[in-house]
């Protein structure tokens, strides 16, 4: 620190004392070092100062000009700033001077002289940091601390190969089952057709609203008053109408259709169609072809030995029509489900054949008209297989079935199929869950080119779980499990709603009586750097620099004046989101921080483009 004269008066301004003169008829008297300081004395006997008092063994470091003084002794740039000392190490930004009875920030002058102390005018640079950046930095950014001490950007980061999720929904204050749901792409809707139990297993639909990670519902319709079973639900954007399948057990069991019409938060229905005047008592699974504009629906036919069945059904206004139904597997069937390949514009569905060990089977049928031809069976299991579902990833052009390997301890599997002309080959299998899985129901996210599957995961308290898997080629990979609902779950249906890329999920709740509940996920989101899995504010940057290079960094109680449109006198936090500042005080959900650095405003605008770092975090 630069040792000072004392002031005085030459010819009306006020000046140091010339080097040499003295003045007379005046004593100097002596300069007395305050707590925490060390030096001063006689200035008669010459030019005194005044330092910062150190512990012998001092722990933490100094700022000393524009450099940090460690343990009272040498010297380092401030990207070196790890403190050492008996009590501990410190982070280098945050760098405030210890000794045995006060603490002293950087910015803070200490004068001597007859003026004493005085603050510094201007210390925008005088309280900062150097470090080495981990990614590319902007002047201004908000600047956090990376497990390997390197300064990164504070931002909001989205996981594609994870997903996360709002709160859980009741729709139906009731026990449900056989669950299917779909989404209205004219009205931004989803729908969720479903047997309530609180009401006779009574067919019944309700229309759903996403906002966000959440999603309200209008009032339940009921589309079949009898008990309803094995219902399907899809939709078709031609005719702007949603259609269900489903089991009439109050019509001996006959495989009936029905077209419902959606309008703002309702949906009103057509007159119920018979399709298969005998027992349909399996799982069906209905589609929509968009080339020919029809609906496919694959069931089995219990008045035909059981035999695998599909029909072809033409939607007009409110009701449906069908041509003959056409047997594609001459055996007992199981687990069938089936999806739409836009592409090579075939119908795809994967089965059990209960002909054939229960091996899992695929076959490719192609539209004419009412009508439906098939090219042969392909195996793509040879164990017994159950809860097959599928997708069709639009972007690989590849067919998705994910079920349960009986032969490989009911795990759950999925393969990628490729279809050409009427046939269908497959690659390996793939494990996505080590335990047994049960009702499987897969998604194609068509925004992240993913597919996400929903199951009950037996291997955890039937917990319901979903999974993320990313196609390549003839294979594809997965990323890690993520519970829904914490308790037990049955039959959950997952559908991809495009216009807010979001995930549903509608599901009997078994922790919550079997009510009919649903929720929201998208893509995960957190917010980076992290220490130890926790997010860390340390300051502002005062450069833009490429990942690799040195950063400056102001640090607490220095001004930056690398930001715009601020509004002068009004405090600020760190926005993720923007990777910047904000005056709204709430923390953002990705914020995962120690509980001993609550959440808090961490800035001050002293102007328009000047912020004032107050605080770490």
């Amino acid at each position: 620190m630069a040792e000072k004269l004392p002031l005085v008066y030459v010819d009306g301004q006020l000046s140091q004392l010339p080097t040499g003169d003295s003045v007379d008829g005046s004593e100097l008297g002596s300069l007395t070092a305050g707590s925490g300081l060390v030096g001063g004395g006689d200035l008669q006997t010459g030019n005194k100062r005044l330092d910062v008092a150190l512990a012998s063994s001092a722990s933490g470091v100094i700022f000393v000009g524009d450099s940090i003084g460690m343990d009272g002794a040498d010297l380092v740039t401030a990207s070196a700033a790890l403190a050492s000392g008996v009590a501990g190490s410190s982070a280098s930004a945050i760098a405030l001077a210890s000794g045995v009875a006060a603490q002293s920030d950087a910015n803070t002058a200490l004068a001597s002289g007859n003026a004493a102390l005085d603050l510094a005018v201007n210390f925008s640079s005088s309280s900062s940091v150097e470090l080495t950046a981990s990614s590319v930095i902007q002047a201004g950014n908000p600047v956090g601390l990376d497990e390997l001490g390197k300064a990164s950007v504070i931002t909001t980061v989205t996981d594609v190969n994870s997903r996360s999720f709002g709160s859980e929904v009741v729709f139906e204050s009731a026990d449900i089952t056989f669950a299917r749901s779909t989404y209205d792409s004219t009205n931004n809707k989803v729908v969720i057709a479903y047997s309530d139990g609180g009401n006779g297993s009574y067919g019944t639909a309700v229309v759903g609203t996403v906002s966000g990670t959440s999603i309200s519902f209008g009032t339940a319709v009921v589309f079949e008053s009898a008990n309803s079973a094995n219902i399907d639900i899809t939709y078709d954007p031609t005719n702007e109408r949603v259609v269900i399948a489903y089991t009439d057990y109050g019509n001996s069991s006959y495989g009936t259709a029905i077209v419902g019409t959606i309008s703002g938060t309702s949906i009103s229905f057509g007159t119920a169609v018979v399709f298969e005047s005998a027992s349909t008592t399996e799982p069906m699974s209905v589609i929509f072809d968009s080339t020919n504009n029809k609906v496919v629906i694959a069931y089995k036919d219990v008045g035909n030995s059981n035999y695998g069945t599909s029909i072809v059904g033409t939607v007009s206004g409110t009701s449906i029509s069908f041509g003959t139904a056409v047997v594609f597997e001459s055996a007992l069937i199981r687990a069938i489900s089936s999806v739409y390949d836009s592409t090579n514009e075939r119908v795809v569905i994967a089965y059990g054949d209960r002909g054939n060990s229960d091996y899992g089977t695929a076959i490719v049928g192609t539209v004419s008209g009412t009508s439906i031809s098939y090219g042969t069976a392909v195996i793509f299991e040879s164990a017994t297989t159950n809860n097959c579902s599928t997708t069709y990833d639009s972007t690989n052009d590849r067919v998705v079935v994910a079920y349960q390997d009986g032969g490989n301890s009911s795990y759950g599997t999925a393969i990628v199929g490729t279809v050409s002309g009427t046939s269908i080959s497959f690659g390996t299998p793939v494990v996505f869950n080590n335990a047994e899985t049960t009702d499987n129901s897969i998604s194609y996210d068509s925004t992240n080119n993913q597919v996400v599957i929903a199951y009950r995961d037996d291997g955890n308290s039937n917990q319901g779980t979903v999974i993320v898997g990313a196609v390549s080629g003839t294979s594809i990979s997965f990323g890690p499990e993520v519970v829904f609902n914490p308790a037990s779950t049955f039959t959950p249906s997952a559908l991809y709603d495009p216009t807010n890329n979001k995930l549903v999920i509608s599901y009997s709740d078994v922790g919550n009586a079997y009510y009919g509940t649903a929720i929201v996920g998208g893509p995960a989101t957190s917010t980076s750097p992290t220490i130890s899995s926790q997010n860390n504010f340390i300051g502002s940057a005062q450069t833009t620099v490429a990942s690799g290079e040195p950063v400056t960094i102001n640090v607490p109680r220095s001004i930056g004046y690398n930001n715009t449109g601020l509004s002068t006198g009004y405090f600020y936090y760190v926005d993720p989101t923007t990777s910047g500042y904000t005056t709204a005080s709430g923390e953002p959900s990705t914020w995962n921080a120690d509980p001993s650095f609550p959440w808090r405003p961490i800035a001050k605008a002293v102007s328009s483009s000047g912020l004032l770092i107050l605080e770490t975090i």
